[in-house]
C-alpha cells in the first residue's frame, strides 16, 4: 500500500500542476502555463491508497452515475477536512477559494464547480487503481532486489 501511497501522491502533484497551468492559462490568457501545487498535497493525494481503493472495491459494480456522486461527495469531504486541518495548523488554507475570489466558493475550502471535477476524477481513477494494484507486486519485487 505504501508504494501506491507514493504513486498517488506523485501523480496528484503532477496532475494538479497540469490542471492549474491549463485552467489558469485559459482564464487569464497567460501562455506561460504556470502550474502550482503545495507540499501539503502529497500526503493528501497519497490518502487515495487508504480511502479511495477500499471504497472503489466496494462500489465497482454500482452504476457509473452513483459512483460519480460518491466520488464527488467523498473528494469534497476530504478537501473540506484537509483545508480545515491545514488552516488550523498553519493559520491559513493554501487553496483559500474565498480569499482568491473564486466565484463558486462555498467557503475557503470547497467550491460548487469542483463537484463535477471530483466526480470525473473519481471515475478516471478507477482504471488507474486497478492498474496500480496489478503492477504493485512487480514494483515491490524490484525494490527488494535492488
Amino acid at each position: 500500500m505504501w508504494i501506491r501511497f507514493v504513486l498517488y501522491g506523485l501523480g496528484g502533484w503532477c496532475g494538479e500542476v497540469v490542471f492549474t497551468a491549463t485552467t489558469e492559462s485559459l482564464l487569464r490568457r497567460d501562455w506561460r502555463l504556470l502550474g502550482t501545487t503545495y507540499l501539503w498535497m502529497f500526503p493528501i493525494y497519497g490518502l487515495l491508497a487508504i480511502f479511495y481503493e477500499p471504497v472503489h472495491d466496494l462500489i465497482r459494480d454500482y452504476p457509473w452515475w452513483v459512483r460519480a456522486v460518491i466520488w464527488s461527495l467523498g473528494f469534497t469531504a476530504v478537501e473540506l477536512a484537509a483545508g480545515w486541518l491545514i488552516a488550523r495548523f498553519s493559520g491559513r488554507c493554501p487553496w483559500d477559494y474565498v480569499a482568491a475570489g473564486k466565484r463558486f466558493a462555498i467557503n475557503p475550502y470547497i467550491r460548487w464547480d469542483f463537484f463535477v471535477v471530483w466526480a470525473a476524477i473519481g471515475l478516471a481513477l478507477e482504471p488507474v487503481h486497478d492498474y496500480l494494484v496489478d503492477i504493485t507486486p512487480a514494483i515491490e519485487q524490484a525494490l527488494r532486489g535492488a
